[in-house]
C-alpha cells in the first residue's frame, strides 16, 4: 500500500498543502513546532479516524476556521483508494471511502494498516495499564475484524453495567445478562491477546538485539484474571463491591501488559536510551506482525526517533528501515544529518521536504 498524494486544509497549523510522496522514503526536516508531527498525524488520522494524540476533533481545526479536510489517494495492491475526511465544529465528522460515506467508522479500521513511532510512545512504559492495553488492541484490531467487533460489544456492555452500578440498580436479571455478554466477549479478547503476545515476543527480541547489540534481554507478560477464572463468575462475586465503588473492577479492561528489561519492569530500571530502544523495537515488531498477518504492507511513520539514542543504535535503526522488506516510510527529524544518512544507505526512491510554520516544501528528490 502506498500513499501517493495527501491534501490538507486547516489541520492544526497546516493551513493548506498538497503533497506528492515517494513510494519508499519520505523525509521531513525542520525545527520543533513547525508542523512535522502534524503532517504525520494527518496521515495517522486517515487510518484510524482519530488523532494519534487522542486530541478532540474540534481542537484539530486551525484557529478561527470552521472546517478542516484531509484527503489521501492510495495505491492499494491492484486498485486505488480515495479516503476523505471532513471535520466541522459541533458537527459529526464525515469519513468517505471512494466517495461513499461509512455507516460506522469501525468499518474503516484495518483498511489502511499503519504503525507510528513517536515521542508520545513513552506513555507505553511510564503510563497506566490502559496505554498498554490500547497498544495491544490497536495491533490486533487492524488485522482481525472479529476482535474489533468483540472489543466494541464488550465496551458497550461494560458501559451499561457501569451505569447500573452508579445508579445503584439491583436488577439481578439485567446484571446477569450483561455479565454473560462480558464473559463471552471478554474470553475472546483474552485468548486473542494472549495468542498475539506469545507470537510477538520473539520478533520483538530479534529487533531489540539487532538495534542494541548487547546482552540486554526484553520480555512482555500479559496478565489477566481470566487466565484462571471465568469472567461471569468474577463479576457476580464482585457485584456488591462494584456497586459500592460505582464501576466494574474486574475484566479484560483491567488487564496488564508488563514490559520487562533484564527481568525487571523497564519503567523502574530503564534509562532514557534503553526506553527509546525498547519502544522502537516494539513498534518495529508491530510492523512485522501486521505485515505478516495483513493483506498489504503497512505504512511506517517515524517521528523524531533518533532523540536520546547513541550513534551506534541510530546506525542500526537506519540499516533496519532501509531494508526492502519495509514499504513506504515517513520520517521526521530536526535536521538533515540522520535523514541524509538514511538516504545514503538506500537504493530506493525518496522525497525530501522542509517544514516551516506549517508550510511543506519539496526539496531535491529522486522520485
Amino acid at each position: 500500500m502506498i500513499l501517493k498524494k495527501l491534501s490538507i486544509l486547516n489541520y492544526k497549523n497546516i493551513r493548506q498543502s498538497e503533497i506528492l510522496f515517494s513510494p519508499k522514503m519520505n523525509c521531513f526536516f525542520g525545527n520543533n513546532g513547525m508542523g512535522k508531527t502534524n503532517l504525520l498525524d494527518a496521515i495517522y488520522y486517515l487510518s484510524f479516524c482519530k488523532s494519534s494524540t487522542n486530541t478532540t476533533d474540534n481542537l484539530l481545526i486551525h484557529n478561527n476556521e470552521d472546517i478542516c479536510v484531509i484527503q489521501g489517494f492510495y495505491d492499494y495492491e491492484d486498485r486505488e483508494e480515495d479516503i476523505f475526511c471532513a471535520i466541522r465544529r459541533r458537527q459529526r465528522k464525515q469519513f468517505r471511502r471512494n466517495k461513499k460515506e461509512y455507516d460506522k467508522l469501525s468499518e474503516h479500521i484495518g483498511l489502511l494498516p499503519l504503525v507510528m513511532v513517536s515521542p508520545g510512545d513513552s506513555g507505553l512504559i511510564q503510563g497506566g495499564s490502559e496505554e498498554r492495553r490500547r497498544f495491544l488492541d490497536l495491533i490486533i484490531s487492524q488485522q482481525d475484524r472479529a476482535y474489533l467487533h468483540a472489543l466494541i460489544h464488550y465496551n458497550k456492555a461494560l458501559l451499561q453495567r457501569n451505569i447500573m452500578l452508579k445508579n445503584q440498580s439491583k436488577d439481578a436479571a439485567l446484571y446477569e445478562a450483561l455479565e454473560i455478554q462480558l464473559g463471552r466477549y471478554g474470553r475472546f479478547i483474552y485468548e486473542k491477546r494472549q495468542e498475539v503476545v506469545t507470537d510477538f515476543i520473539p520478533v520483538f527480541n530479534d529487533y531489540h538485539l539487532e538495534i542494541c547489540r548487547s546482552a540486554e534481554s526484553v520480555d512482555l507478560r500479559y496478565i489477566s484474571l481470566l487466565a484462571n477464572d471465568e469472567l461471569p463468575d468474577l463479576l457476580m462475586q464482585n457485584r456488591e463491591r462494584d456497586r459500592i465503588l460505582g464501576y466494574t473492577s474486574t475484566g479484560v479492561h483491567k488487564d496488564e501488559l508488563e514490559m520487562k528489561l533484564n527481568d525487571s519492569l523497564i519503567r523502574r530500571v530503564g534509562s532514557q536510551g534503553q526506553n527509546k530502544t525498547y519502544l522502537v523495537a516494539l513498534k518495529l515488531a508491530q510492523f512485522a506482525f501486521l505485515n505478516r498477518k495483513g493483506e498489504t504492507t503497512p505504512i511506517l511513520l517515524l517521528d523524531d526517533i533518533f532523540d536520546k539514542l547513541d550513534a551506534e543504535r541510530v546506525e542500526q535503526i537506519i540499516q533496519i528501515v532501509a531494508h526492502p522488506s519495509f514499504g513506504q516510510i515517513f520520517i521526521t527529524d530536526t535536521n538533515r544529518k540522520y535523514l541524509d544518512e538514511i538516504l545514503a544507505a538506500m537504493n530506493h526512491d525518496y522525497a525530501l521536504f522542509r517544514v516551516e510554520q506549517g508550510n511543506i516544501q519539496s526539496m531535491e528528490n529522486n522520485i
